[in-house]
């Protein structure tokens, strides 16, 4: 065993045992690699990464590889889910060096952390002739080395390079429906989704686009949503017999997953699916995100209330295993139904995917299926549920995937939006409830009395200070909580974390907030999260939570810097809309009637319960039944009455009393 089996992550635990010297980051290592003059070899990946298992298996579980690797090198292994600082700055550097980047991510570089080599899966000869390439070069041309990592180190400054516009405060409608148009560009209107395989969701960019159709009415948005909604859910990226999504799809039409499961990715999508659902009300919608928190709660809650973070793709060294079925083993399982659930599943004799195994997905509209074997729709849906849980129990009886046990906060933050998502469409308090479970388990163990937040959560303790994304999701996660459950407790928190946030993160020279706290000095640079990919920039998120409270607490400063962030980044949207959903998202509120809602009275909870289910993405909506010391709601409480005010660009109109008043301001 090397020294990773002192460490509390389950990825460098999985390495505990390979040949190879396996440091962790931190100064031993560094340290280490200054004395002896070696370069770095850093290996990031993560647990539930299915080809960072393959590479483990065939180079550093190899006598042969790991002698090259020690003799060579100081070797640092990293999860890159505990540790996403050091993981951005190499995964950038792989993007210098090759156009594209992914997991595992490999990198060498000088004993001071600088890269100057960087790629992603390679074959055991390929890596090991490159590692002895690189050990001839260190010893007879370390020039080559030190220029090539000079240069790097240029790029990797310039990508986050990023100046105030003082002068651009103008959000012009124009450039939303140019962004529009390019996403439009890439739409898949056959299968959903974007571009080619392999196909991840990226939930956010749905987002986006439900507040453009919100504001432009174009029908094709809302068809193109529907459809891509529909075809993931139909697919067997969606988990059809346990639920909840894999990570992405290999192939055009949502098939054969990825199957590893995130909890961010799960999150998210019940957010849009709940989302889908106000616009549409259609049951189907509301069923998969029933499914995904099933999911959630059976496989990923921990017993303190927090969710851990992924589930393996493998199982018994097998890719999927866990999740595909024969054909004789459901015509076993369920003899009396199997024609019908077959059929309703493609699951065919000879195998929709590899070896024989079938992958469930849904090629046609329930109802083909209903009248194909002249059954009612209840009676239909019926059967189907009947099997699925004869099959999920069998399924739960398998050998089940690698469980990746640690807590992040980011990730937990977004459980609570969730929860608070689906309880808004659908008004079960059990959602509700749900959400306070995890609010009051991120309270008690991962944040200070003054608004610091740790990262991660394991075996009763707290490791590494957070991120930035960890904070804005926080306090995105405790303004949505209080919004929904008039607790001013979690408003109070949300406003701590933001002023340390500020303190602590904030770049008066950009205007924009750095991925690391200023206590953080160990890397040789420190970076600006700016592109949204599966999960939003959360300097994107932090631009949002500062409006939002400079509408409740009347911070205008906030409301400033929150047009300055989205003002640094508009050069960016149209051209790059894929990777700034989440920018886009707020200009397009920053564009275009600037819409709040303000509830005060007696009867504030039903009222906001009814606009809730509303489709009203974008809309600012804070209610309270009592008076409160917050700024927003100050001399409009009125004993006996409930009012409500809607504000377009910081002008209310006078009160109503009925709801269908207020949606006729909107």
């Amino acid at each position: 065993m090397n020294r990773l089996k002192n460490e509390n992550s389950l990825y460098l635990q999985q390495h505990a045992d390979n040949p190879v010297d396996w440091y962790a980051w931190g100064s031993p290592a560094l340290e280490k690699a200054k004395q002896e003059n070696k370069p770095l070899l850093i290996s990031i990946g993560y647990a539930a990464c299915h080809w960072c298992h393959v590479m483990a298996h065939e180079s550093f579980e190899n006598e042969n590889v790991a002698k090259i690797m020690n003799e060579h090198f100081v070797c640092i292994k990293i999860d890159r889910e505990q540790r996403p600082d050091i993981d951005q700055i190499y995964m950038n550097a792989a993007h210098l060096l090759t156009g594209r980047g992914g997991w595992p991510l490999n990198c060498l570089a000088l004993p001071d952390g600088r890269p100057f080599y960087a790629g992603t899966y390679f074959k055991p000869q390929n890596w090991s002739n490159l590692l002895l390439q690189v050990a001839d070069l260190w010893q007879n041309k370390p020039d080559t080395i030190f220029d090539a990592a000079q240069k790097i180190e240029q790029g990797l400054h310039s990508i986050d390079l990023i100046t105030q516009k003082s002068d651009d405060f103008v959000f012009d409608f124009d450039l939303v429906n140019q962004v529009v148009e390019n996403l439009k560009s890439i739409f898949d209107l056959e299968n959903g989704g974007f571009g080619n395989a392999p196909k991840f969701p990226i939930p956010g960019i749905y987002k986006f686009l439900f507040r453009a159709y919100f504001l432009t009415n174009d029908k094709e948005l809302a068809q193109f949503i529907q459809k891509s909604l529909k075809k993931m859910a139909f697919g067997g990226i969606f988990d059809q017999i346990g639920g909840g999504f894999a990570r992405y799809s290999v192939d055009n039409e949502w098939h054969i997953p990825h199957f590893e499961k995130m909890l961010y990715d799960n999150t998210q999508l019940a957010s849009i699916y709940s989302q889908a659902y106000q616009l549409t009300n259609n049951e189907w919608f509301k069923i998969i995100v029933d499914e995904i928190f099933n999911f959630l709660e059976r496989e990923l809650k921990s017993p303190e209330n927090g969710f851990y973070s992924a589930l393996d793709a493998d199982s018994e060294g097998e890719e999927g295993k866990f999740y595909t079925w024969t054909y004789n083993e459901i015509k076993n399982l369920i003899p009396d139904s199997y024609e019908y659930f077959t059929d309703f599943f493609n699951v065919l004799p000879q195998g929709n995917w590899e070896g024989g195994k079938n992958v469930l997905r849904i090629v046609q509209e329930k109802e083909y299926y209903f009248n194909k074997f002249s059954i009612s729709e209840n009676l239909g849906f019926e059967k189907i549920q009947n099997a699925k849980k004869i099959l999920l129990q069998y399924q739960l009886n398998r050998q089940k995937p690698l469980l990746d046990d640690k807590i992040i906060a980011s990730w937990n933050a977004q459980v609570i939006i969730a929860y608070l998502d689906a309880y808004e469409a659908f008004s079960y308090p059990i959602y509700l409830e749900k959400a306070r479970e995890v609010a009051l388990f991120l309270s008690r163990n991962m944040i200070e009395a003054d608004g610091k937040i740790y990262r991660t959560f394991k075996a009763g303790k707290t490791q590494i200070d957070a991120f930035l994304d960890d904070y804005a999701f926080m306090i995105q996660a405790f303004i949505k909580f209080y919004k929904n459950s008039f607790s001013v407790e979690f408003l109070q928190k949300a406003l701590e974390m933001t002023i340390y946030t500020m303190n602590h993160f904030f770049d008066k020279e950009s205007g924009m907030f750095f991925y690391t706290s200023f206590n953080n000095s160990e890397l040789f640079t420190r970076k600006m999260e700016l592109n949204d990919n599966v999960i939003p920039s959360s300097n994107a998120v932090m631009a949002h939570n500062l409006y939002v409270l400079s509408f409740l607490f009347e911070k205008m400063e906030w409301q400033d810097l929150s047009f300055q962030m989205v003002a640094n980044m508009k050069t960016e949207l149209a051209n790059n809309a894929y990777f700034r959903y989440e920018w886009n998202f707020l200009y397009s509120i920053f564009t275009k009637q600037q819409i709040e809602i303000v509830i005060v009275g007696e009867n504030a909870k039903t009222v906001l319960f009814e606009i809730n289910k509303k489709f009203l993405p974008g809309i600012i909506v804070f209610a309270t039944d009592v008076q409160v010391e917050i700024p927003i709601f100050k001399e409009r409480f009125m004993n006996d009455k409930t009012l409500i005010y809607v504000c377009k660009n910081k002008s209310c109109h006078l009160p109503v009393t009925s709801i269908d008043d207020a949606l006729e301001l909107i």
